[in-house]
């Protein structure tokens, strides 16, 4: 290190208390880059937590891909795959596909003595992956579809529990179409759960996919679609891709059809409304370096002119302008690195609190999570930290150029 650095170490450990206008302009000024970093890494944590949350619980309750007949279109009544079963095999040879599972759903009406609600049942199998929704189970246990026999359990949402004022263990019937002709089906619900969509609590209603087969006038191993999920999300459209062009094959040579649409599909409005989350993100990352630059460069510009005697001497002692910008340059990084110390301590604190106390509380009607979920991406919050020092001394160079029109005799008769 050369003598501008150790000259920037003591002025920054300087405890001069003459200093009265460049203190408090410089501790402004600290405040104003921890406080700006801090708001940075909160709204970073919260808008990762928020879409990966959100998104973990779309994907949740259908799937990353969904593959079903090219006759069922978008309705609830569905007609059934061709090759159900050897089907996921075909499919699973596909890079990036984690799990296959089958389902149907078919539009049904539970009738109790005081209350009618139309719902939809979906049928899931024995292959069903239960990972989901047992982390969001608040009542009673999850149904058993492995057996020869079928199945007459449930589960039902929170929300039509509570419509319905139905409870584990409690049985109900409800009603079905077929050719014109009305089916009555009898189930016990075994398991509560609260997904916080309520567009799907109140709505579906999980069955035995071979009970669903039935009502539908089909063999009991046949369904209406695949779910498909992916190991990385980030490379869904690769995936799909690569499965439409497994499809297409298959079809030109079976001589099936099959419609295949990915989450993004299924849920524009959903991704498109979460997308505009990051646009919003960089705003207040792009407002935040401005308003800490601006902040430093004031501060930085009291520190020159009340060092304005420290300045002319150093150049009348032989010191040229860049050696002399270079003292303010190592001094300005000081007091950027302590801001940002302060604002990482205050921003990972406050998002800490959140995560393990769930402090601030949200409707999960509204926002689909029940608190402000945060999510640490260390890589995101060295960025962010990188970018905020690169940000602030780029705009340090700015104030510095003041030292070059300091002229050595008028500075050391400054007062």
């Amino acid at each position: 290190m050369d003598y501008t650095y150790h000259i920037a170490k003591r002025l920054f450990f300087s405890t001069e208390q003459d200093k009265r206008v460049s203190r408090p302009a410089v501790r402004i000024a600290l405040i104003g880059i921890a406080v700006g970093l801090a708001v940075m890494l909160i709204s970073i944590a919260v808008v990762i937590g928020f879409k990966h949350q959100v998104e973990s619980n779309v994907v949740g309750l259908s799937s990353h891909i969904q593959l079903t007949s090219y006759q069922s279109g978008f309705s609830y009544e569905m007609a059934p795959i061709e090759q159900p079963d050897s089907l996921p095999l075909w499919l699973g040879e596909v890079p990036n596909v984690r799990h296959i599972q089958r389902f149907t759903t078919k539009p049904g009406i539970i009738k109790l003595s005081d209350n009618v609600q139309t719902v939809v049942f979906k049928g899931v199998a024995d292959d069903f992956d239960w990972a989901f929704l047992s982390e969001r189970m608040t009542e009673g246990r999850l149904p058993d579809y492995r057996s020869d026999t079928l199945s007459v359990e449930v589960l039902v949402s929170r929300t039509l529990a509570d419509m319905l004022t139905l409870g584990t263990g409690d049985n109900f019937i409800s009603y079905f179409t077929r050719d014109e002709r009305i089916l009555a089906r009898r189930w016990t619900v075994v398991g509560i759960f609260d997904t916080h969509f309520s567009e799907f609590d109140k709505t579906f209603v999980l069955a035995d996919n071979r009970q669903i087969a039935r009502l539908n006038g089909w063999e009991t191993d046949q369904a209406g679609g695949l779910e498909i999920f992916v190991k990385d999300i980030r490379q869904l459209p690769e995936t799909d891709l690569l499965l439409y062009n497994r499809l297409f094959d298959i079809s030109e040579q079976k001589g099936f059809t099959y419609y295949a649409q990915s989450v993004y599909d299924l849920n524009p409005e959903m991704f498109g409304w979460l997308d505009l989350l990051d646009m919003n993100v960089w705003f207040i990352l792009i407002l935040m370096i401005f308003v800490s630059g601006f902040n430093m460069i004031s501060g930085l510009l009291i520190l020159i002119l009340e060092r304005t005697r420290l300045i002319g001497l150093l150049k009348s002692m032989g010191a040229d302008n860049a050696s002399v910008r270079r003292i303010f340059v190592w001094l300005s990084a000081m007091l950027i690195g302590k801001g940002l110390v302060w604002g990482n301590v205050l921003g990972l604190g406050l998002c800490a609190l959140q995560y393990f106390f769930h402090i601030l509380p949200l409707d999960p009607s509204v926002y689909y999570v029940s608190s402000v979920p945060i999510e640490f991406n260390w890589g995101y919050i060295v960025l962010v930290n990188v970018g905020t020092v690169a940000a602030s001394l780029l705009m340090m160079l700015l104030p510095t150029m003041l030292v070059s029109r300091i002229v050595p005799v008028k500075a050391i008769r400054f007062e």
